[in-house]
């Protein structure tokens, strides 16, 4: 059986986990979700509709805080007492940490940084970008259970409209486990969807020329319904928060439209949005990299090019 940790915040199961989720269903004909926290049992039904025939649930106060070493010991303990063969994740901070933790806890195989999953000759093997995401590689696992985790964005979540049946977890707790105590959580002050789950993002680059230009990629995206990204030389020359960043040191994104504003679009870029649907440049450099790779590029210069976008959209809106 494939399990799958199943993230969730403010009440809601995560796009990724769900995207993860929906790729296991189509490898295997049992799929078992895993929701840990109090008060998560409600959340069992909506695993059943993205595949799960099973959701195994843990809703000790220990879960409470997102912490990763209590959820460590309660995905130990599933794989202990079920036949589970396989775990899968889908990266954040907290499943990183939950899957390293669990991969030291079973000495277990652990794969990261995958993009595709699929089944040969009744084994699992994933795909892995390498050498810059230029090619991919295949990759395996030498022992059970395999643990897998998955880049931002791998995977759409897809309903299926099942149902799940729900079993609950009494899981144990290691003293050191439960040593850390949470005592604040904060959260970023932000309007919008975030760049993980919007279907349209904006991205700027150096050559908006400052950080006061922000406001030109800001008013595009909003008048989009999307949300607003940056590049790593933007985020390092302090233009715009981290939390923004798209690249091999930022994050993975792969919205249904991107539209790159003054990116050059070098290979480091590339790799964290080259799975968007349909991908936008405007540069006035007509030998910028990212025209190799756009689907439309416009040469040109942004600041007279963007406004005009946005009036165009907020007038079709109006429409």
């Amino acid at each position: 059986m494939i399990a799958v940790f199943l993230e969730h915040h403010e009440g809601q199961l995560q796009k990724g986990s769900l995207g993860v989720l929906s790729k296991a269903a189509t490898l295997d004909e049992e799929v078992a979700g895993v929701v840990l926290g109090p008060g998560t049992k409600e959340l069992a039904a909506e695993a059943g509709k993205f595949g799960a025939v099973k959701v195994f649930v843990a809703e000790a106060p220990e879960l409470d805080a997102p912490l990763p070493q209590p959820r460590v010991d309660a995905l130990a303990h599933l794989v202990g007492e079920q036949d589970i063969d396989a775990v899968l994740f889908g990266a954040s901070v907290l499943a990183s940490d939950v899957a390293a933790g669990l991969a030291a806890r079973l000495d277990a195989g652990l794969n990261w940084d995958l993009v595709d999953l699929e089944s040969k000759d009744g084994s699992l093997v994933a795909k892995r970008p390498a050498l810059e995401d230029s090619v991919y590689v295949d990759v395996g696992w030498t022992s059970e259970p395999r643990l897998a985790l998955f880049r931002p964005g791998a995977f759409d979540p897809a309903e299926t409209g099942g149902e799940a049946e729900v079993e609950e977890l009494t899981p144990g707790f290691e003293e050191f486990s439960t040593a850390a105590t949470m005592v604040e959580q904060a959260h970023e002050e932000s309007s919008g969807p975030s760049i993980e789950d919007a279907d349209v993002i904006v991205a700027g680059g150096r050559g908006l020329g400052g950080p006061e230009s922000f406001s030109l990629v800001e008013g595009l995206a909003k008048a989009l319904g999307g949300a607003v990204a940056a590049t790593r030389a933007v985020v390092d020359a302090g233009w715009y928060p981290y939390a923004t960043q798209v690249g091999q040191t930022g994050k993975t994104v792969a919205p249904k439209l991107y539209i790159a504003c003054g990116i050059s679009g070098a290979i480091q870029h590339k790799v964290g949005m080259q799975g968007s649907g349909t991908v936008v440049a405007i540069n006035k450099d007509p030998n910028a990299p990212i025209f190799e790779f756009c689907d439309l590029g416009v040469i040109g210069d942004l600041h007279e090019i963007v406004p005009k976008l946005t009036e165009l959209v907020q007038q079709r809106k109006a429409a």
